[in-house]
């Protein structure tokens, strides 16, 4: 009887137990069923389908007239269906497929090995190669439709396009900035296979078309862009430069109507060498060394890089101090030659050791004197100058719509300018700017005082040319008034028709404009010998449509602004002017410069080379103190012997060294700043130890120094 009763007790444990697994089963089969479905069937179709990407068509990048820039060639990519290849016909497959397509067999064979249903065999084949490989009939191939970018004008206009890597993303320029409007949404071409890879027969396969990408419509004009791309490259042969960069824009509208830097390269083979020389170089450099200076050719100079804007900035000076009614054109000033009033320091003029001597505001602006500009400085006083300098942008990105655009260096607490900084910078030395905050600059000052963001994109359409998106003109905000800005004018004239920059006229039309010098700053320091001219011209002054500035990174020769880069203004200007069919100047016919050629003064004594020269007209500077040797002979020259100069240049003496003698200054109780003023400007090579306030100094206080001594000082 108990074993009867625990038999039945045993049944009915293992018959809970069953309908138990019972009803997990039915959980488990409802849950797959119904919860899971959806990942479950995608799992299924991931496993039997195999799926190639159809890219977009990319949009194309026209010129604000429609030309265009930028397009997408339609080539195709050779996919290979892995499965379709039988294990014993891999190596014969492979050695067809090279022949044809001109590829690495060994390559092909790992590729026709894996099992991973379709490889890519080569992306943008020929048009004779896809014949080749039609003859061939190997099974699995497939062509899919595909684009590659390409500019019909290579270099052109390269740092402002851009370029694409093989994946067609943007990498630089415009190409990147607006890569998310160009590129278009991807499609797919879906195949339904077997477990081995290989399609099945009876099912077709889908195609889901991609969507194309929108176009952009630059505000770089083709016609300008060219003009520009033949000057800079003229200039470029001609000066030697490190860099050369030159900006135009419409003033009125913040429009960049053409931008080149040199050296550039070919859009089409962004990471082949420029030219031989280049070539040759990276033959003997490691892949890295090279790649940082693929990085460097692709930088954009006008926005990426800042330097000393030197004497183009007394415009800033000039403007603020009009504005706040401190001068106007007929302000009397005095040149000496130098500024000596602050302790311990020579700020000297560009004709130093001669003198502009008594002038006003206005022949101050035209022969671009140091001093008038200092005094001018002081009498804004550090605030005031400190606020138009950053209400004209400087010290903040201009907006411009390309990728790495710099700050500059700029004060930001007028309380930390120094006597000596607010003099320096009152010429454009001790500060940095980017081109592109100069020319935005520059234009604020010409198109009545409005500070316009810049722009190199005018419109976005699509491709039955419904605009999108347009982009109108952006006042950042008001700088200064309309009859500040039509006094500037002005005074910008006249330092075209009779001042520093005679180089720049254009036949028929009043151009104005503003040259500037000044010496490079290399890791936060002088480069004794290094220097950048730079020109900055509107034209015509009676109504602006163009600004063009130019900057020449240490040029050989003669790198004065106004010899250097005026030239290049010059000829933009004249032949862009004459392709926007711009009204002539009423009255206007330009003066014919008179041209002196330089003679050789080598070997000369100074009284001797000072006497020539007086007798040409020209006039000379050297740096060394009015009190001299006049005996000392003249072992080099700037513009060089045979040099064609306007009447009453300056021509630069570099005398006999060793027969300068100096008195070296106390340096004790400066600051790190005042004493790298000081010592840049005597020409001495200098070793700093530590920050803050000079503590000791070798040589001391007035000892008598040769111009090769190093100078040490200690600083705490």
């Amino acid at each position: 009887m108990n074993d009867l009763r625990k038999a039945s007790k045993r049944l009915i444990v293992i018959l809970v137990l069953a309908l138990m697994c019972f009803f997990m089963m039915i959980l488990r089969l409802g849950y797959l069923q119904i919860v899971k479905a959806s990942d479950l069937k995608r799992g299924a179709l991931s496993q039997w389908t195999r799926g190639i990407t159809i890219k977009p068509k990319r949009g194309i990048i026209y010129d604000r007239n429609g030309k265009k820039l930028a397009v997408s060639k339609n080539e195709s990519t050779v996919w290979i269906d892995t499965g379709q290849v039988e294990p014993d016909k891999i190596n014969d497959v492979a050695k067809k497929l090279s022949k044809a397509l001109d590829i690495d067999e060994k390559d092909l064979v790992k590729k026709l090995k894996k099992e991973s249903g379709h490889e890519k065999v080569k992306q943008w084949i020929t048009p004779e190669e896809a014949e080749k490989l039609k003859k061939l009939d190997i099974k699995g191939i497939s062509l899919v439709d595909d684009y590659r970018r390409y500019y019909p004008n290579g270099n052109l206009a390269s740092h402002v396009i851009g370029f694409t890597n093989i994946d067609n993303e943007g990498l630089y320029g415009v190409e990147s900035t607006y890569n998310d409007v160009l590129l278009g949404t991807p499609g797919k071409w879906v195949k339904t296979t077997d477990a081995g890879g290989a399609q099945l027969p009876f099912v077709g396969d889908k195609k889901y078309d991609a969507s194309n990408g929108l176009n952009v419509v630059l505000t770089i004009d083709e016609t300008i862009q060219k003009i520009t791309d033949a000057a800079v490259s003229k200039g470029f042969e001609e000066n030697k430069p490190k860099n050369l960069s030159v900006i135009v824009m419409d003033p009125m509208t913040g429009e960049v109507l053409a931008m080149t830097n040199k050296p550039d390269y070919d859009l089409n083979e962004p990471r082949k060498a420029p030219n031989e020389e280049t070539q040759l170089r990276w033959d003997s450099m490691t892949e890295q060394e090279v790649l940082n200076e693929q990085y460097d050719l692709w930088r954009n100079y006008a926005i990426n890089d800042v330097y000393e804007p030197g004497s183009t900035f007394k415009l800033i000076t000039a403007a603020a101090a009009i504005e706040e009614n401190k001068v106007n054109e007929n302000t009397p000033f005095y040149c000496a030659g130098s500024y000596n009033e602050i302790k311990g320091v020579q700020l000297k003029c560009s004709v130093y050791p001669n003198a502009h001597g008594a002038l006003n505001f206005r022949k101050g602006v035209n022969v671009s004197c140091n001093m008038v500009f200092i005094n001018t400085a002081q009498r804004l006083g550090r605030e005031t100058f400190v606020k138009y300098i950053r209400a004209f942008g400087f010290g903040e990105k201009s907006g411009i719509d390309l990728n790495g655009e710099e700050y500059g260096l700029v004060p930001y607490n007028p309380e930390n300018i120094k006597a000596v900084n607010l003099a320096t910078m009152s010429y454009g030395h001790g500060v940095a700017v980017t081109p592109i905050q100069m020319a935005n600059a520059a234009s604020a000052i010409v198109n009545g005082g409005d500070l316009i963001k810049p722009r190199v994109v005018k419109a976005i359409v699509d491709d039955k040319g419904n605009v999108v998106e347009k982009f109108e003109p952006e006042i950042r905000r008001k700088v200064i008034s309309k009859e500040t800005s039509k006094t500037m004018l002005s005074l910008m004239e006249t330092v075209v028709s009779d001042g520093s920059a005679k180089r720049a006229q254009v036949d028929n039309y009043a151009i104005g404009g503003k040259t500037g010098t000044a010496d490079k700053v290399v890791d936060g320091r002088y480069v004794k010998g290094k220097y950048i001219g730079s020109f900055v011209g509107v034209g015509p002054v009676e109504n602006p449509k163009l600004l063009v500035m130019a900057i020449v990174d240490d040029p050989e020769g003669v790198y004065y602004g106004g010899i250097s880069a005026a030239p290049i203004v010059k000829e933009i200007m004249e032949k862009s002017l004459d392709y926007l069919e711009v009204e002539p100047t009423e009255g206007k016919v330009a003066k014919k410069t008179e041209y002196i050629q330089v003679p050789d003064l080598t070997n000369k004594t100074l009284v001797e080379a000072g006497k020539i020269l007086s007798n040409l007209e020209l006039r000379h500077m050297t740096s060394y103190n009015k009190d001299m040797n006049q005996d000392l002979v003249v072992v080099g020259q700037n513009p060089k012997a045979g040099t064609s100069v306007e009447k009453d240049s300056v021509v630069d003496l570099q005398l006999d060294k060793q027969y300068k003698i100096m008195n070296m200054p106390s340096l004790i109780n400066k600051s790190k700043e005042e004493v790298i003023v000081i010592l840049d400007d005597m020409g001495l090579k200098y070793e700093l130890d530590g920050s803050g306030i000079a503590i000791e100094q070798e040589p001391k206080a007035g000892t008598e120094i040769q111009e090769d001594v190093i100078v040490k000082v200690k600083l705490e």
